[in-house]
Order: C-alpha cells, then sequence, then structure tokens
C-alpha cells in the first residue's frame, strides 16, 4: 500500500452524524406480509474523517421484516457510535466486530455502519469500494422491478416505462389479494409481455393449506423463480414445496445472514438465495451468503428492501464484487418508486441495468439539502 494512502486510512473518524428520514413514494404496493404507502422511512448515517472526507451509509428497514427506523435509528446513535468515534478510517474488521457486540440484531444499522466505513475509506484512499470488496467482476448488473401495485392498471403504465428503459425483468408480488388475481396478472404478462422474464414473490404471504396448490399454479407459468411463498421459519413447508414444483425456489426472509445460510443449506429448502445488505448486517457478510449459496450449487441474486439511492448505490459495488450473484439485482426504488430520491445526482441505470460507478467510495453522495428536508429527527 503506498505511505500516503496508509497514512490517510490512519485518520481518526471524529464526525458522526444521523437523520431518519421519511420519503414520499408514488403509489401503494403491497406484499404477502405488509404494505407501504404514502412514505417510506430510512436512516442515514455520515462519518467524517478528521481531514474532512466524508462517507454515508444508509438503514432500510421495514418493521414487518426486518426492524423498525426507530430501532435503527437507536442502535447507531446510543450502541454503536461509542465503537467509531475516535477510531481509524481503515479499521473497518475491528469496528464492524465491536458493532456485532454491542447490540444484537439491528443488521440494518450495521449494514449503514459498514457501508459508511467503506465508503469514507474508499475517498480517503481514492478507489471505488467494489475494489475494497474484492474487485470488479462486472460493470453492470441486470435490474428487475416489482410489480406490487394493488391496482394492476397502474402496474402495466409502469411495465410500459421500464421496458421502454429497457428493463426486461419483473417480479411480481403475490399472495396479498388471492389467487384470482395473481393467476390474472400472470396470464396478462405472459399475453402482452411474452419477451418480459417473469419473477414471482409471495413475501411470506401463503398459508400452510394452500401453499403447495398455489406455488405449483404459479409453477405453471414457468417463471424464473418463485420466491419465500412461506413462513421464514417454515422450513419443512419450504422444502415440501421446493418438491413439488419444477421452477427454482428461493429464499429471502428465511435467510439473513451466514447463520441462517448455514440451516438453509443442510435442511435443503431452496434452490436459490436473495442478499441483502440489510438482512446481512454488511456487504462483507452479504458476500457471504452469497459464496456460501454458490459453494452448496445455489443461485443468488440482489435483493433490496425500501431503499434509496444510497442504499443501492452500496448493493451495486457489492454485487459488482460478488461472482457468485449471478441473477441480477432489484435496485429500481431510486428510479422508479420515490417520488424524489436523495442522491446529488440520479442512480446510475441504462439498459435495463445498473451501471457500477467507477468514482472514489461510493461513487455519488446525498444530496444534503434533500436529506435536511425529509429528515424527521437527527442526531
Amino acid at each position: 500500500m503506498d505511505a500516503a494512502v496508509a497514512a490517510d486510512l490512519a485518520q481518526t473518524i471524529t464526525g458522526y452524524d444521523l437523520w431518519h428520514l421519511a420519503l414520499p413514494v408514488v403509489s401503494r404496493r403491497d406484499h404477502g406480509i405488509g404494505s407501504v404507502a404514502g412514505e417510506c422511512e430510512v436512516v442515514v448515517l455520515r462519518l467524517t474523517a478528521e481531514g474532512g472526507a466524508q462517507g454515508f451509509g444508509e438503514a432500510s428497514p421495514w418493521a414487518v421484516f426486518t426492524g423498525s427506523p426507530e430501532a435503527s435509528f437507536a442502535a447507531l446513535d446510543r450502541y454503536i457510535r461509542p465503537q467509531v468515534l475516535g477510531r481509524r478510517v481503515g479499521d473497518r474488521a475491528a469496528i464492524m466486530a465491536d458493532a456485532a457486540r454491542a447490540v444484537a440484531h439491528c443488521t440494518e444499522a450495521k449494514g449503514a455502519l459498514e457501508t459508511a466505513l467503506l465508503d469514507l475509506a474508499g475517498r480517503v484512499a481514492g478507489v471505488p469500494v467494489w475494489a475494497l470488496l474484492g474487485g470488479k467482476c462486472r460493470d453492470a448488473i441486470p435490474l428487475s422491478v416489482s410489480l406490487a401495485n394493488p391496482d394492476w392498471a397502474a402496474d402495466q403504465a409502469l411495465i410500459d416505462r421500464i421496458s421502454a428503459d429497457g428493463v426486461g425483468i419483473v417480479k411480481l408480488k403475490a399472495g396479498f389479494a388471492g389467487a384470482a388475481f395473481d393467476i390474472m396478472r400472470l396470464e396478462s404478462l405472459a399475453r402482452d409481455h411474452p419477451d418480459i422474464q417473469v419473477r414471482v414473490d409471495f413475501n411470506q404471504g401463503l398459508e400452510p393449506f394452500e401453499a403447495v396448490a398455489r406455488s405449483r399454479d404459479v409453477a405453471a407459468f414457468h417463471p424464473d423463480f418463485i420466491e419465500q411463498p412461506v413462513r421464514a421459519h417454515q422450513f419443512g413447508l419450504m422444502r415440501e414445496i421446493r418438491q413439488a414444483i419444477d421452477v427454482p425456489l428461493l429464499a429471502d426472509e428465511s435467510v439473513f445472514g451466514p447463520e441462517d445460510m448455514t440451516h438453509a443449506v443442510r435442511e435443503g429448502i431452496c434452490d436459490g438465495v436473495s442478499v441483502k445488505i440489510m438482512k446481512s448486517g454488511g456487504a462483507a457478510r452479504a458476500q457471504t451468503v452469497a459464496r456460501m449459496a454458490a459453494a452448496a450449487g445455489l443461485s443468488a441474486y440482489g435483493g433490496d428492501m425500501f431503499e434509496t439511492g444510497l442504499a443501492h448505490l452500496a448493493g451495486a459495488h457489492m454485487v459488482a464484487a460478488t461472482p457468485e450473484i449471478t441473477l441480477g439485482c432489484e435496485f429500481y426504488q431510486a428510479r422508479y418508486y420515490l417520488s424524489d430520491d436523495i442522491l446529488e445526482t440520479p442512480f446510475p441505470c441504462e439498459g435495463g441495468a445498473v451501471q457500477v460507478p467507477g468514482g472514489p467510495g461510493l461513487g455519488i453522495a446525498p444530496d444534503m439539502d434533500k436529506v435536511q428536508f425529509h429528515a424527521r429527527q437527527s442526531a
């Protein structure tokens, strides 16, 4: 390592700022386990080094899935802050280990912390985050956009929009309005958009008595995969569904981090896994999940929560540095769901793919005027 870079990474972290944001969204979205309407909430973390460089991270929770924004804010403010201030910029592994011991769970908060540490170190060293995560294996990541509006006509208009932008993959959110609604939409996609790849995600929405039959009905449309039909803990039922259908079954809520991946592989519950920084507790653990899946012969894709472009950037760098993630990504919220993203420049999508940034750190910083405008509280 260049001596000057080593000296820069030895700077101490002197600033630690938090904002809890509420961001307007363009429509209602229904999922198997819950709905989002009006706004989504995230927590933004800014770290500042003694030389003035800044790094940003985002916690993107969902109360019915990973946790609440209030919990993420408290974890970062009360428990994780003392583990960070006064530490060296380059001591990411040690800081993350201490944060893991300081507060249980709170994976979104830990994801925000590691993203901010990576962004800060990358800006200090003059390299992209993907270089700090092992190097880049792809320049662009195929983009999937989820369809979850209870108003199918509105989602059809979204399909027209994303098709014009070159997006060729959609994920149909199912299990929230009955079997007939799911089948109607699948028939519509097959009839009107035969060139679009379709994936189906129940988000735990099926009851045990109906899960196998409804999964079979959906499998008859030959989607790329069916994702998480039943509750996260129902490993036996996941395994039964996997054996009953002839398309891949993917796990999302059943697999948060490497510990869950070990269990999922042992129990044979899935053919692939959704890899998310917010579930795993950071980019490094997310990469571990993907590598464990690949070692067991399973596939992986880059999933998202209800995120701004800031969290999408972290995901894009992680996927770019993880060859085991082969099914593209879902980093569409900033472009297609938020009324107003918080980045200084638009999240980079072109030709139906996320374009991986090449600048230092995450490559794009938040617009602090927007952060302040949407803030509910700060610390």
